[in-house]
């Protein structure tokens, strides 16, 4: 590796991580840490877990698969119950975990995991919609469209529809991904705004536009995944459908590698859109690691699946050695993952701190080892090192 650091001190960490670990208090879960609660049906432990199947994938270590069965057995039930799960939230985060279960039915064989992705599923039957056709990201935020949920439901969607209905409605989640794509995508910079809201009456919502108001890195990423993932999984690779999604992945792709700090990562707010901060406000801005994670895990396994060509994954390497470089340290005698922006969101309008503004993104917490940051460089370490 040209890095400053070996992949067996990247494999320790990663192992305390798992040995510092419960299934109700994982250690890499800040925000339920931070509140003093056990964690339940999350999605950052399912980012996490995700991390761990895809680690077991490549190397076939048993204790990847093992932490990843008894985390997710431990509050799944024989009838396909979930500890934590609420269908009447209509919350697109809640389905991300359920990603995980395709790959531990197969491998387990127990049926119970197959009983809770249908019921997972009735949620993706009975979301509410946009006017355009789109899932509500939450009822909480009615008509709206986050690129955070469609990382947590459309590669879910796809993978169910190809593995228990043959692909019935797969144009669904081809159709609800070219909407964002036409909605809520920039032409000047060919970045997307973190959110839209088709009713146009959300304060933080342009009243012509609907969209907020800048560019968010982690949710670029979200939605460079959600793409990713949904190519990967759909089942029929190389249609109209599915070649006209890989042109929108790989345009997506060009807009990051041009907006690319050349220490490899990207910035909290990656580019300047209707909002201009002061000078002062602008300096604020620092080099962020799960965006980067992700990205860097987007562009590596983007070619290793040939959808990529390969001279992205010169961008990717340099995104993970960055990462290593600049924010894996050692603190305390103990390796730590930092730069993470713990949490960013659109408020409702009980909480307008959450306006979207260039501000508002720079004053949310940065912490170390969440799982938002950790489970994306457990996924790009993993493609690094197939290279």
């Amino acid at each position: 590796m040209n890095t400053e650091i070996d992949t067996t001190v990247i494999e320790k960490y990663i192992d305390s991580l798992i040995t510092s670990s419960t299934a109700e208090i994982p250690v890499w879960n800040i925000e339920k840490a931070r509140a003093g609660k056990k964690s339940g049906w999350d999605y950052i432990d399912g980012c996490m877990i995700m991390a761990l199947l895809e680690i077991y994938a490549t190397s076939g270590e048993q204790k990847y698969l093992a932490f990843a069965d008894y985390y997710e057995d431990f509050r799944i039930h024989e009838d396909g119950s979930i500890d934590g799960y609420k269908l009447e939230e209509w919350n697109l985060d809640n389905l991300n975990g359920g990603k995980n279960l395709f790959a531990l039915y197969r491998l387990t064989k127990k049926e119970k995991y197959a009983r809770a992705l249908h019921t997972l599923f009735k949620q993706i039957e009975g979301q509410p919609r946009t006017s355009e056709g789109n899932f509500w990201h939450k009822k909480i935020y009615p008509n709206q469209v986050w690129l955070d949920g469609t990382y947590m439901a459309l590669p879910f969607y796809m993978e169910y529809e190809a593995t228990f209905t043959s692909g019935r409605n797969i144009s669904d989640v081809y159709q609800q991904l070219f909407n964002v794509y036409a909605l809520m995508r920039d032409e000047k910079t060919g970045l997307y705004y973190h959110g839209y809201d088709s009713s146009k009456s959300i304060f933080w919502a342009d009243k012509t536009t609907g969209l907020s108001r800048n560019f968010w890195l982690r949710s670029l990423g979200w939605y460079s995944m959600a793409l990713l993932d949904t190519l990967n999984v759909a089942p029929d690779r190389g249609s109209a459908s599915w070649t006209r999604l890989r042109q929108i992945f790989t345009s997506l792709a060009d807009s990051m590698l041009r907006v690319q700090d050349a220490s490899g990562l990207w910035y909290q707010v990656p580019a300047l859109a209707r909002e201009k901060p002061s000078e002062e406000s602008a300096r604020k801005n620092y080099l962020e690691t799960s965006g980067s994670a992700i990205m860097a895990y987007s562009l590596l396994k983007g070619v290793r699946t040939g959808i990529l060509d390969a001279h992205y994954q010169q961008a990717g390497k340099k995104a993970f050695e960055g990462i290593v470089r600049r924010y894996l340290s050692t603190e305390n005698s103990r390796l730590s993952l930092q730069g993470i922006c713990l949490v960013a969101g659109l408020g409702p309008d009980s909480n307008r701190r959450r306006d979207g503004s260039f501000d508002y993104y720079m004053s949310e917490p940065i912490v170390q080892d969440d799982a938002k940051g950790v489970s994306p460089f457990i996924l790009a370490y993993n493609e690094y090192k197939l290279l």
